[in-house]
């Protein structure tokens, strides 16, 4: 019983989870210490029961008075530990892909052997994505974020020791994937039951710079290590520093739970062995479809085999698992169904601000990591404004989130449409601006999307939503190496025909015109390999300018997807405080 300012006494009513035990009281939903937890659980540490009711009819905790700020730091503290490891994770990644062909080199792999390491790697992503969101459950977060820092330094500091055992390098490499994707979806699930509704669209600002932001750092810290220090070495060592900083954070700022062993006991093996052999057979066969010469080879077509019987088993073998790794009957719900299909989309759609410029550059200019990275970190550096500035812009009532997804879609097809004007003599300066506009884009494509999805997940079903939402971006990496190789491949073909034809037939011609070398004053070998070299530049030039329209009609077909599925929904401050 409280006392108001008139004196009268009203009563606080408590509900009981448990016959001896009170649950812990319900946050309104614009609590500072996010949604409350499910009555399944015992209460979070930092929420400790009070009956307690202050002047203004919120409901606060006892240690509200005193400690309340040196919680929410706690908190913000252990989140971005996540956050620097989930940094780490992504720059294992794509740090070695953008360096492959110097680190294998030095390390002894062969070219093809080499390509197996970007493909592993995804591979245990995605294996790694689907289970972490139960495993973080069932070993208490804090354990299981801990563990996923050692899982991304640990055998990247193997790596370093060279070798030229290629076994042992490619399951290192399966390893540390599989550590890359336990961390990530943590961000996610972890915003989702600490972080109250006020500042939730601030928090997911950070789960989006694993979109927008360190994809595109990867070029920048390649060419560092190659070009710059000029040590290998340093490839598998960067993420060193932000695992020490992450698991300091992380074993300060979460707090000490302890995990539900009864959900290790249920876990869901059945489902994971069919991820294994129907996402991870998917992601080898996009990955090494073009290299293997798709279904020429054996081993393509058995894993296609594989993932068309294995894919169709997970959907049946988790509508019925006791606890599965993802609840695909979300997916009716169309605010969660759109993010997660966006989100594949997008993250092919994002190459047109990385891996196609950075490989125009390289094809046609000569350009070094060192010299073509500014193209990309003018993309990645804005993030860090832009990102929380679309939160803010987002967290208004009148401002719907499908109007801000359709304006970066806008500017997404505007810069690839400015892209497509490029000529063989463009060199990084024509691109700044380009990129500059697609930087704004990804931000007012991203934040929404996030916006729009974590609004229809329920706390208690946070676990299935992450692992819905990161898997198939997992899978999506894959699908961005086929795009990409496919367009080489039929586009590029086309074009070298068709060059090739037109010099052929007016050889003479070229030549009067001083257009061509000729035999008499240069050797033969010396003039093909000089109009060879030209050709090349030409075609490259031609499928860039493809690669920009196709990646970029993609935009138009989100801009349909968006304005049919998902309805429309609030910031998470006036959506959870009215449901």
């Amino acid at each position: 019983m409280d006392a108001d300012r008139t004196g009268v006494r009203t009563p606080v009513k408590l509900h009981l989870s448990y016959p001896c035990h009170p649950a812990p009281i319900r946050e309104p939903a614009t609590s500072d210490f996010g949604s409350a937890p499910s009555r399944s659980r015992a209460p979070r540490k930092f929420l400790p029961i009070t009956t307690e009711r202050p002047r203004t009819g919120r409901i606060v905790t006892a240690s509200a008075k005193g400690d309340r700020g040196n919680l929410e730091f706690r908190s913000a503290i252990g989140l971005l530990g996540i956050v620097l490891a989930a940094i780490a994770a992504q720059l294992n990644d794509a740090v070695l892909n953008t360096a492959l062909s110097d680190v294998a080199g030095n390390i002894g792999l062969s070219e093809d052997t080499a390509t197996w390491l970007q493909t592993l790697f995804i591979t245990g992503q995605v294996l790694g994505m689907c289970s972490s969101p139960s495993l973080g459950i069932g070993l208490s977060f804090r354990r299981f974020a801990l563990f996923a820092v050692f899982m991304n330094c640990f055998p990247a500091l193997l790596m370093t020791l060279g070798g030229y055992n290629g076994g042992a390098v490619l399951t290192l490499r399966f390893l540390e994937g599989l550590g890359a994707g336990f961390t990530i979806p943590l961000i996610l699930t972890i915003a989702l039951r600490t972080v109250g509704p006020g500042v939730r669209l601030y928090a997911l600002s950070v789960y989006a710079m694993t979109a927008t932001l360190t994809p595109n750092l990867a070029t920048s810290f390649a060419g560092l290590w190659i070009d710059g220090v000029r040590d290998w070495h340093f490839v598998f060592l960067q993420p060193l520093p932000f695992c020490a900083l992450a698991a300091i954070c992380i074993w300060w700022g979460l707090p000490a739970e302890e995990g539900e062993i009864d959900r290790l006991k249920k876990f869901d093996w059945p489902g994971l062995l069919f991820v294994a052999t129907g996402w991870g057979s998917l992601t080898i066969v996009f990955e090494q479809g073009d290299r293997l010469d798709w279904f020429n080879s054996p081993l393509i077509i058995v894993l296609t085999l594989l993932a068309a019987v294995s894919l169709p088993a997970l959907f049946i073998s988790e509508r019925f698992a006791k606890v599965p790794l993802m609840k695909f009957s979300l997916l009716k719900e169309g605010n969660l169904a759109y993010p997660v299909l966006t989100l594949i989309l997008f993250l092919v759609l994002a190459l047109t601000a990385s891996t196609v410029p950075v490989s125009f550059l390289e094809q046609v200019q000569g350009y070094k990591p060192l010299q073509a990275h500014t193209v990309t970190l003018i993309v990645a550096l804005p993030q860090f404004v832009l990102l929380p500035l679309t939160a803010w812009i987002l967290d208004h009532r009148h401002i719907d989130a499908r109007w801000v997804n359709t304006t970066g879609y806008v500017l997404v097809i505007v810069a690839c449409l400015g892209c497509a004007q490029l000529t063989s003599s463009w060199n990084r300066d024509q691109f700044y601006l380009w990129q500059i506009v697609q930087s704004v884009g990804f931000a007012f494509i991203v934040m929404p999307i996030l916006m729009i999805a974590t609004n229809a997940i329920e706390v208690d079903e946070a676990p299935y939503g992450s692992a819905l939402v990161n898997t198939p971006r997992a899978v999506a990496e894959g699908i961005g190496v086929w795009a990409i190789e496919l367009i080489a491949r039929w586009r590029g073909g086309l074009h070298r025909d068709r060059i090739v034809d037109l010099v052929g037939q007016n050889r003479l011609t070229l030549e009067q015109l001083h257009l061509l070398p000729t035999t008499a004053t240069e050797g033969p070998d010396t003039v093909y390999a000089t109009i060879n070299g030209e050709i090349t530049r030409q075609v490259a030039t031609l499928t860039t300018i493809d690669t920009y329209v196709l990646l970029g009609s993609i935009a138009i077909v989100l801009m349909i997807a968006l304005w049919t599925i998902p309805h429309r929904t609030y910031p998470p401050r006036i959506a959870l405080a009215e449901s």
